[in-house]
């Protein structure tokens, strides 16, 4: 240890209520820091899980488009022809044409984890003399299962049935309850352009999401084609998980290069949370800004008390020979022992917050407890923002204590 090192911790010690305060101050920062993190990463992630229990991260479907006049422009040249034009939805097949061809080439995407086709029928489900609109969604359940979870979800029956069983349907718990039925009913299920179906009821789920629950059904592929009436190669929509969803934007652009076909990535159809998501982060960081703030002016306003109470012992230092540099160096290190001493402390308060308050029940739909986040990352970047603030709070006093003049101080 050398001189200075022990000058600085001397002066620490002397004063120990006020380095005590000092370190709670930061203390009381990074704590803060932590639990907030933990929070808004903890309710991020759970928003975003819940929204990818029925959401892709792409979307790849055949979006209805109108006609535009672009020929007829081109063709009457003459500014002075007036035109009336009333543009109309131009008549074109929902299906994708080659399915099985698209999803052989998204796959060769390495950004891709996983892709299924699916067939979207709007149906009236009827049940005795009750009916009800709805949709029923034509899927391979095991893969639609490892997009979003549907086996999380389920109440009654087995998901896997809606393959086993031909006319297997998996209705939502807002349906079921609407028409009074359990597993193993029966319901009559009719669309626009097919033959009504009589369907069994093999299991009933429920995803919290009213309009979701009270309105889609889960059928095999080739039911679903039987319902609009057609073949097996008819495919409305290709949904496609990706490893990283932040990358949705970009894969979506080249999708439809590719394919020629609308790509709908989950940024586009929820532009609302991401928005919610900036804003929560953005109050968040701004309150720990200010905590982090607040604990730097008190760690500035002790040095200093301490510089002017210490001014003739920092004139005696300096004329025994000590330089600028080490009485900045003596003072740095106050600074930063506050920080160090503050910030382990505060790791340890953060966390032990952050882990009571993940134990209050909450038992509001699928959310049991608080979510939140136990996040590595946030505890390394609380000590750093510690110190940080701790060195930048200590060096305008200590630059301060550098340029102590001695013949001046000793004379007066």
């Amino acid at each position: 240890m050398n001189v200075n090192t022990e000058i600085a911790l001397t002066y620490l010690t002397a004063r120990k209520k006020q380095t005590v305060v000092a370190a709670m101050g930061v203390m009381f920062g990074i704590s803060m820091f932590i639990f907030m993190q933990s929070l808004m990463k903890g309710t991020n992630d759970y928003f975003e899980k819940q929204s990818f229990n029925t959401l892709p991260h792409i979307r790849l479907y055949s979006e209805n488009k109108v006609a535009d006049d672009h020929m007829l422009i081109s063709f009457l040249k003459d500014p002075s022809v007036k035109m009336l034009i009333n543009p109309k939805q131009l008549i074109q097949s929902q299906g994708l044409n080659n399915p099985n061809g698209l999803i052989k080439e998204i796959e060769k995407i390495p950004q891709v984890s996983s892709i299924t086709p699916q067939v979207t029928a709007g149906v009236i489900y009827t049940s005795g003399s009750v009916q009800l609109t709805g949709t029923v969604v034509g899927v391979d359940i095991s893969q639609e299962d490892k997009m979003f979870d549907i086996q999380g979800n389920m109440k009654e029956g087995n998901f896997l049935d809606v393959n086993r069983v031909n006319n297997g349907l998996l209705i939502g718990k807002g349906i079921a309850d609407k028409l009074s039925l359990h597993v193993g009913d029966n319901i009559t299920v009719r669309s626009g352009t097919g033959s009504p179906q009589i369907m069994r009821v093999v299991g009933i789920y429920a995803t919290t999401v009213k309009q979701i629950d009270e309105t889609k059904s889960y059928a095999n592929l080739t039911q679903a084609q039987n319902l609009l009436g057609k073949d097996r190669s008819y495919v409305t929509d290709i949904k496609i998980n990706l490893k990283d969803y932040n990358n949705a934007p970009e894969v979506a652009k080249m999708l439809e290069k590719i394919t020629g076909y609308k790509a709908e990535d989950w940024v586009q159809s929820n532009e609302q949370i991401k928005a919610a998501f900036k804003i929560r982060a953005i109050i968040l960081n701004s309150v720990i800004g200010v905590i982090l703030l607040v604990a730097g002016f008190g760690i500035y306003n002790i040095l200093n008390m301490t510089i002017y109470e210490k001014i003739k012992e920092i004139a005696i230092l300096k004329a025994q020979g000590f330089s600028g540099k080490a009485v900045t160096s003596i003072f740095l290190q106050q600074a930063i022992y506050i920080g160090i001493m503050g910030g382990i402390i505060g790791i340890i308060l953060g966390f032990l917050i952050t882990y009571m308050v993940s134990r209050i029940y909450i038992g509001a739909g699928t959310l049991k407890y608080l979510p939140m986040s136990f996040y590595v990352p946030h505890y390394i970047e609380a000590i750093c923002f510690g110190i940080l603030t701790t060195v930048a709070a200590g060096y305008f006093p200590a630059r301060k204590a550098s340029k102590v003049d001695p013949v001046t101080i000793i004379r007066g």
